[in-house]
């Protein structure tokens, strides 16, 4: 079986790990809706600008003319996604956050975090 050529990158749309960072503030904010009144300036809005700064930074790095510079972005999202698991784990301690629901966004920011660290590694011409 051949295999398929690889597709040409000419967007941060068609990296895989950006699609990934947009699915996960999707989920992040259907599993905000249900929070407290009292959280809508506090752990809500948290958890949605540290989703939200996942792909903002995957996209914003890879605008930039220089490896160096898109690694640097890359590594403000991995910083995010700590952050998020973080309040995702407060989250559910609080029991806003059912446990499977939990899991499921903790396995994507997971997912994501590996992903970043690869390209970081991709990117960097001393690896």
């Amino acid at each position: 079986m051949a295999e398929r050529p690889a597709k040409k990158i000419k967007s941060f749309k068609d990296l895989q790990i950006w699609r990934k960072g947009i699915r996960l503030v999707e989920d992040v904010y259907t599993a905000t809706k249900t929070f407290p009144k009292e959280e809508t300036y506090g752990l809500t809005s948290q958890l949605r600008r540290s989703a939200v700064s996942i792909p903002s930074n995957i996209s914003e790095g890879f605008a930039r003319l220089h490896n160096r510079e898109y690694r640097q972005f890359l590594y403000v999202s991995l910083g995010s996604c700590a952050e998020l698991t973080t309040q995702v784990i407060i989250a559910t301690g609080l029991e806003y956050i059912g446990s499977r629901e939990a899991h499921v966004l903790l396995g994507s920011i997971e997912e994501i975090s590996k992903m970043t660290m690869g390209l970081i590694k991709k990117l960097n011409p001393n690896a």
